[in-house]
């Protein structure tokens, strides 16, 4: 008897420890399930957050495109990507955290039939944009085989096949796909249109137009019919359009720029003299929304060079100092100047001028100014359209240059595509022909992954340099 009370003990605390150890191997902090939205939301968030960053470990396109330098440190003023693997970081974080993750919650989409299809044209919008960031950003890419994961070593795509397949999907998965009056994620889920189908569709001929504004350099006749094709299915005609979230008042969620500028306790950024010296000589009514006086002055910092914190205009308040200051990716100004500039190039009819002011007077409004503010500015000879200096690329490249301050990227690709204003590139800059870079070089890491299609991709392109122009930058 007591020999079978002993085997039952043994037995009883045998199986409670196997009992533990397999609740040992059970993250009871993560998720039990992962959902469509979670996934969503997250790839959502991380898109936000790395294309508004100003981190020089991640983002420094407000650098290259001279609307901020640095003081202390000079090495991204001077469009150094390499020290800090910055070009490696904007490649990741766009195909591992955002990508990968709407990726995944495509192949979980749950609902009604139409819910579904709203999810999912959603998604591959995100997708698509994602993508477009990337082969505007690179160059030739991974994108058939990207994100395969039996596919250790993907191919590069061209730029110019990614360019037109991205087109397609936006017709023949985005566009043509929604259904109108019915919902796709709900309004906790969607942080930008909080679920309106009429708005993504917008933005989803608002970012056709834009691309199709692309390729006016390189293919007139494909642009002005794609240009065409999106104005005829509905841009953006308000700021109530514009494509942007709000971030929260509390670490991680705020602004990254809140982040970089407050919660890091440092002062490694001030505006140029290039943009602040323009606006003052235009009298601009941006500059308070944009900088800080220093002795009743606006006054900018050599780009490339030491610049004293103290010595120097500031990042205003309502932008470095705001944690929950909203991050656009498009915006009804943006429209209009294109609308401006494809009158110009003669692939729509209308009003060159009046878009123009549209877009101008949008943008003072988008910071806080006023109508009367945006009549006096747009009634100067050098702002105005009829008499403002240069051909529609100078009037329009420099006045969107201005509009686009705090939104790098942007800016950086339309001033690739229409060449102004005029940036001169610092004396110490890695680039060797006197302006600001063209592209993003690869990630040093794909040399050891990848390296023979890394190289085929490199030779396709022109060379892996920073002064290697894209397709579409034939000017």
């Amino acid at each position: 008897m007591k020999k079978n009370i002993i085997i039952a003990l043994i037995s009883l605390v045998a199986l409670s420890c196997t009992n533990d150890l397999e609740e040992l191997n059970v993250n009871k902090k993560d998720f039990a399930i992962t959902t469509d939205a979670s996934l969503f939301t997250s790839a959502q968030y991380k898109l936000f957050n790395q294309m508004t960053e100003t981190s020089v470990n991640e983002n420094i396109f407000r650098l290259v495109v001279q609307h901020w330098t640095e003081t202390t440190y000079t090495d991204e003023a001077n469009y150094d990507f390499k020290t800090r693997n910055i070009d490696e970081f904007h490649w990741e974080t766009l195909y591992r955290d955002v990508l990968k993750n709407f990726k995944e919650a495509k192949s979980l989409v749950s609902g009604l039939p139409d819910v579904q299809t709203n999810k999912t044209a959603t998604i591959e919008l995100y997708e698509i944009y994602t993508y477009y960031v990337l082969v505007t950003s690179f160059g030739d890419i991974p994108y058939t085989e990207a994100l395969d994961i039996d596919v250790l070593n993907p191919t590069f795509n061209t730029q110019e096949e990614v360019f037109n397949d991205l087109l397609d999907r936006l017709d023949n998965n985005v566009i043509s796909k929604f259904v109108t009056g019915e919902v796709g994620f709900s309004a906790s889920e969607d942080i930008v249109y909080n679920g309106d189908i009429e708005q993504w569709i917008k933005f989803a001929n608002s970012l056709k137009l834009q691309m199709g504004m692309l390729l006016a350099d390189s293919d007139p006749a494909k642009a002005q019919t794609v240009v065409n094709s999106a104005i005829e299915g509905g841009v953006f005609t308000s700021a109530s359009d514009n494509m942007k979230i709000a971030f929260e008042s509390a670490a991680p969620y705020t602004n990254p720029v809140y982040a970089a500028l407050v919660l890091s306790g440092r002062d490694d950024y001030v505006p140029t003299n290039t943009i602040v010296d323009m606006m003052g000589s235009l009298n601009d009514p941006r500059r308070d929304d944009y900088f800080t006086l220093l002795n009743g002055e606006y006054v900018g910092g050599l780009p490339g060079e030491l610049n004293s914190f103290a010595r120097y205009s500031h990042v205003s308040d309502k932008i470095g100092k705001d944690p929950t200051l909203e991050a656009p990716l498009m915006t009804y100004y943006d429209v209009e100047f294109l609308l401006a500039e494809a009158v110009e190039r003669g692939f729509i009819t209308g009003d060159a001028a009046e878009h123009y002011n549209n877009a101008i007077t949008a943008s003072i409004l988008y910071w806080g100014g006023t109508n009367v503010e945006a009549d006096s500015y747009l009634g100067q000879a050098s702002v105005a359209y009829a008499t403002a200096e240069g051909d529609f690329k100078e009037k329009i490249g420099t006045q969107k240059w201005l509009a686009l301050y705090n939104r790098g990227y942007e800016s950086w690709t339309e001033w690739r595509r229409l060449d102004y204003p005029i940036l001169v590139a610092p004396e110490d800059a890695k680039t060797t022909n006197n302006l600001p870079p063209f592209r993003i070089t690869y990630p040093d890491v794909e040399l050891t992954l990848n390296e023979a299609n890394l190289k085929a991709a490199i030779s396709n392109i022109g060379g892996d340099e920073l002064e290697t122009k894209l397709f579409w930058d034939k000017l």
